[in-house]
């Protein structure tokens, strides 16, 4: 039957985003049949659903599949009846059916309709990956669902709030494993091909004769759940497994771990880790995992770097796959936090259900929290992964939000062409330390308690803020509602502009931009902050600033400092002198000033001369005075301030030579001290620290740390081997030897990223090709991105050619070459608005901002309006920055380095 389509003009109007409410699914029935050879798929979906109001019409999702008969049978007018008409919304994707006879309002029905579709390679719905095998490319499928491809694999009511539950059936051949949410109930062999798209199973004799053997496996019926963290998957997958023992029930529940069988190998690590947690996680909410099995499956082809699909975790290889022999600390710690991140989701997500992608946050925010410090401290407490969380989510959220063009946690998500967009560190990396910040508030024991009653009060169903703030208060007894209001529903944060007196501090709050004191249209919101009060008497949690200003007794003779353990979301503006008299302090002794203090004076002071608040070179002079710090994350944010400084004034020769040899001062005796030798019995922090001044001094072009390396490399092209290289030096060797080196190591470099040993390898290649400083190797990196990168790989290529100075236009104009078909092969993926950043987020100059802007106007940017409004405000601040700071960077640099 054909399908007609309804006109722009016709299509919904903004409030008519959501599907009517007249249906509800509870249970779904859906049968896939999936042909890898012809890389196709078939099915069949029978829905139940419940009549909330009459109607004749049934409105669902659906995109990109050939639907085939629709039928509806009525228990209440005891018939089935055909569609009489059908319409479809493409910008939407919503069908409309319409029926002659109306369903009565609480009455229930079945839908039944037919389907297929292609297996692409588009990592979204149900595609397809592939793999190398006795030098021929293999392919199997897997599901990604979210936000809003379910409807891409099987027509449904895709929307997180419409829980049903579901019954799932694979059809596949006999030699492949299939996957889906819950354990497999039947698996029966055939001998003729079966048939999906019939109404029931019974239908195989349908199928055509086939020398193949084929399979249908039959799945148990899951708990209430949301489409998008539905799943199957079907392919030549090997497993690991192993178990844990529920702490709350005794159940052993098994745990796997699927990939192909080149890559199993290398996958104990994330299985380990994964039964490390779930009992930790059951213990800490009182809440049992609740289905059967939990497995994970690792893709060689993924858009996101993971998803939480109940009971079928998927991801893709650089954040599960460890290689034992060439393991470095770094990727240890990806693999360890995205696993507790993902299984976190069993609890927050799928259990308890966001009510619509507007509180992302409830999921995403609490997944990074409780996934990647509160659990997986209690695994790998060597990993100060409190300390941790400031660099790698504080600051990165703090870094977003401090644009113009931010957005509130709780966002609207009227369109679908914005929910994609919001998979980024404000859904994650601020709402995280909102709730770290809320959690220091209440105390973190009590604010674990208060999320357990959440979660128990909202099992199997949805919510949305106001539901947890009850949960919170109910266990706390505090207004955390009125606490927690403007950091979740408006944007942007404050800088707390303190002044003192004599036994007093005065504490102004404004909204915080990077560009400058914000205007006051754009300071109008008064945050609840936490102060933490760090005094000679301790440490003060309790006390808040309300309003635009206030004072509060102190005795400031004594050491103090506001925000203390860096758990607030702001920034503090302290005077010189008191800032110096911190800083002193702080570099003296870790007595009074903790590991979290001096990371937090050091981004805040960082921030602050950058927009302007003061002086450049007041950040430069607090980096000197740390130059005998021994903590790694310390040297992390100060190197990060250099390096951004580097980053703005990139085409002013002058000051990057200056830059570089300040880094040289500082990160030189580093590497003298720490050598390039690694123990098993050092500390984390040490490793980390002897690698990030390699990093530095190698970047900042230190000859005897660049001769090392390129050496180590050269070894390499002579021997074949690079086991003399150590697995935390790979990629910064990579990196010497291509900018160092010429044509050998570029095709050295590419014959790695062909047939890498592990994940780490692999992404340390395709970094380090960036790294020529030739714009015509630059040039050729990224043809050779587009013709043999993987499309989850090409943020990578594109990340090593912006990171170079010398090639970055390289990339804007051939991206500005390319963008139809860049835009085709990345259209609807989460990689479009990493790739139009990487592509413009280096420049920093007006007329670079005004010719972008010119450069897409008339384009259609809604799938990635957020990415580009950011990183044109990017490009502005550091203009500003740079025409306000130039003279002053140029004077400190002259009176303080040698170069």
């Amino acid at each position: 039957m054909s399908t007609p389509i309804v006109s722009a003009s016709s299509a919904a109007a903004p409030q008519d985003f959501r599907l009517p409410t007249a249906v509800r699914p509870s249970h779904y029935d859906v049968t896939i049949r999936t042909d890898l050879e012809k890389l196709t798929f078939d099915g069949f979906v029978k829905i139940n659903l419940d009549v909330k109001a009459e109607t004749s019409t049934l409105v669902f999702n659906s995109s990109d599949l050939n639907l085939g008969n629709i039928t509806l049978q009525s228990d209440a007018l005891h018939t089935a009846q055909t569609e009489s008409s059908r319409s479809f919304e493409k910008e939407q994707e919503r069908m409309h059916v319409h029926f002659a006879t109306s369903l009565p309002a609480g009455s229930k029905a079945q839908l039944q309709i037919a389907f297929d579709g292609k297996l692409t390679g588009s990592m979204m719905g149900y595609y397809y990956s592939t793999y190398e095998q006795d030098g021929k490319t293999k392919y199997y499928a897997l599901t990604q669902f979210e936000p809003t491809a379910a409807r891409r694999s099987f027509p449904c009511w895709d929307e997180p709030a419409l829980k049903a539950t579901f019954a799932v059936t694979l059809i596949s051949r006999a030699d492949t494993v299939s996957l889906s949410n819950m354990p497999a109930i039947s698996e029966e062999v055939y001998t003729t091909e079966p048939s999906a798209t019939g109404s029931t199973i019974s239908s195989l004799a349908l199928g055509s004769k086939s020398e193949e053997k084929w399979k249908i496996t039959k799945f148990e019926t899951t708990p209430p759940m949301s489409s998008y963290i539905v799943a199957w998957a079907n392919g030549p997958f090997a497993h690991l497994e192993s178990s844990y023992t529920s702490p709350i029930s005794g159940k052993t529940r098994p745990l796997r771990i699927y990939a192909t069988p080149d890559l199993i190998h290398q996958a104990q690590f994330g299985l380990d880790v994964k039964a490390k947690v779930l009992p930790i996680y059951e213990k800490v909410f009182d809440i049992e995992y609740p289905l059967p099995k939990l497995d994970t499956l690792v893709a060689t082809d993924f858009d996101a770097g993971a998803m939480e699909n109940w009971g079928l975790i998927t991801g893709r290889t650089s954040m599960y796959l460890l290689d034992a022999e060439r393991a470095d600390i770094k990727t240890k710690k990806r693999i360890a936090t995205t696993q507790s991140h993902e299984v976190a989701h069993m609890w927050f997500g799928n259990i308890t259900t966001m009510e619509w992608w507007t509180y992302l946050y409830l999921n995403e925010g609490f997944a990074t929290l409780m996934g990647e410090v509160i659990i997986i401290a209690r695994v790998f407490p060597e990993w100060k992964v409190y300390s941790e969380f400031i660099t790698d989510h504080l600051q990165a959220a703090l870094h977003l939000d401090a644009k113009l063009s931010s957005h509130p946690v709780e966002v609207d998500c009227p369109d679908a062409n914005e929910i994609n967009q919001i998979f980024d560190s404000l859904s994650y990396s601020k709402a995280a330390s909102v709730l770290r910040m809320l959690a220091n508030w209440v105390g973190e024991e009590q604010f674990v308690k208060g999320v357990s009653l959440y979660l128990k009060k909202r099992l199997y169903g949805n919510s949305v803020s106001r539901d947890l703030w009850e949960g919170i208060g109910e266990a706390t007894g505090k207004d955390v509602a009125g606490m927690v209001e403007n950091w979740i529903s408006k944007m942007g944060f404050p800088v707390l502009t303190v002044t003192e007196t004599e036994g007093a501090i005065k504490v102004r709050q404004d909204r915080f931009l990077e560009t400058g004191p914000a205007e006051p249209k754009d300071n109008e919101t008064i945050w609840t902050v936490p102060l933490s009060l760090q005094s000679s008497s301790g440490i003060d949690t309790k006390i808040v600033l309300d309003k635009r200003e206030d004072t509060f007794a102190i005795d400031t003779s004594k050491p103090w400092k506001l925000n203390a353990g860096t758990t607030g979301v702001y920034r503090v503006l302290y005077t010189p002198e008191r800032l110096n008299a911190i800083a002193e302090e702080a570099a003296r002794s870790e007595d009074v000033f903790s590991l979290e203090d001096r990371i937090g004076l050091v981004y805040d002071t960082a921030a602050l001369s950058e927009a302007g608040f003061a002086k450049v070179s007041s950040a430069l002079s607090l980096y000197k005075a740390f130059k005998d710090e021994k903590e790694f994350l310390v040297w992390g944010s100060i190197l990060s301030g250099i390096g951004s400084l580097r980053n703005a004034f990139w085409e002013n020769d002058e000051i990057v030579e200056g830059l570089r040899a300040f880094t040289r001062e500082l990160a030189g005796p580093l590497v003298a001290r720490l050598g390039y030798e690694y123990s098993a019995d050092e500390s984390p922090d040490i490793t980390e620290l002897r690698t990030l001044a390699v990093q530095a001094a190698s970047g900042s072009r230190l000859e005897s740390t660049v001769e090392k390396l390129h050496g180590w490399f050269t070894t390499f092209l002579e021997t074949g081997s690079d086991d003399h290289i150590p697995p935390e030096l790979l990629g910064i060797t990579y990196s010497v030897a291509v900018w160092r080196g010429g044509r050998a190591e570029f095709e050295a470099l590419k014959k790695i990223h062909a047939k890498p040993r592990n994940p780490a390898q692999a992404i340390a290649a395709m970094q380090a090709l960036g790294s020529s400083e030739d714009p015509a190797l630059a040039r050729e990196t990224l043809e050779y991105a587009l013709e043999h990168g993987r499309d989850q790989d090409i943020v990578y290529f594109f990340g090593g050619v912006s990171a170079n100075r010398k090639t970055r236009r390289v990339l804007t104009e051939f991206f500005k070459e390319r963008y139809d078909q860049i835009y085709k092969r990345f259209d609807g993926n989460f990689s479009l608005k990493f790739i139009v950043e990487r592509a413009f987020n280096g420049l920093s100059s007006i007329k670079d901002h005004d010719e972008t802007v010119e450069f897409f106007r008339g384009k259609d940017i809604s799938k990635y309006r957020m990415s580009l409004e950011q990183t044109l405000d990017s490009i502005k601040a550091k203009a500003a920055l740079i025409e306000r700071s130039k003279e002053d960077v140029e004077q400190w640099l002259a009176a303080n380095v040698q170069k």
